[in-house]
């Protein structure tokens, strides 16, 4: 990951969505994650 001033407008639009859906598979990871423990 370069850093954000490096990055164009056009690039960070491009890997926005990208970044938003990592960090939404991350969340749902440690919920999963979460609720696995909660049940033991």
């Amino acid at each position: 990951m370069r850093p954000l001033f490096r990055t164009s407008p056009q690039e960070f639009a491009m890997a926005d969505p990208a970044f938003v859906l990592t960090v939404l598979a991350g969340f749902a990871l440690v919920a999963l994650v979460a609720k696995g423990v909660t049940k033991l």
